[in-house]
């Protein structure tokens, strides 16, 4: 039973991580304060519907450009939404119309021009280490 118990625990460290990493760098950040938060999505019938992100990521604004490593990811399609949460309130502040207040960016540098992207035009396959630059894009 130990030998068993022995055998699984350095099997955990020996093996490493299948997952590819995706490398995820924004630009264009404007207010060094706040977070970036990231939601990931794998299916187009849940993309941008609120509470049906696959991951969620947040990171500390603490310069112009950022970026994330992220590699819990297994091997597949995605597509992601960020935001500069500029005030720390954990959501997307949006005017009267839905528009958004603050910085965000899309997979692929998608600019949605009168309605909101589709999973189709910001998806990316993930097989291999990938890089992503996402420039902000604010909404004046």
């Amino acid at each position: 039973m130990y030998t068993f118990l022995l055998y699984f625990l350095l099997s955990t460290y020996i093996i490493p991580n299948q997952n590819p990493q995706l490398i995820i760098k924004i630009e264009n950040i404007e207010i060094v304060d706040g977070y970036i938060r990231i939601g990931i999505f794998n299916a187009s019938d849940t993309f941008l519907k609120k509470s049906s992100t696959f991951k969620k990521y947040k990171i500390a604004v603490k310069d112009s450009t950022e970026r994330i490593i992220i590699d819990d990811l297994p091997k597949g399609q995605y597509a992601f939404i960020l935001y500069h949460d500029k005030n720390s309130d954990g959501k997307m502040n949006r005017k009267f119309i839905g528009i958004p207040k603050e910085p965000y960016g899309f997979s692929n540098n998608i600019r949605p021009k009168l309605s909101k992207p589709t999973f189709e035009e910001c998806k990316f396959i993930l097989e291999d280490n990938l890089v992503m630059e996402i420039r902000l894009g604010y909404y004046k």
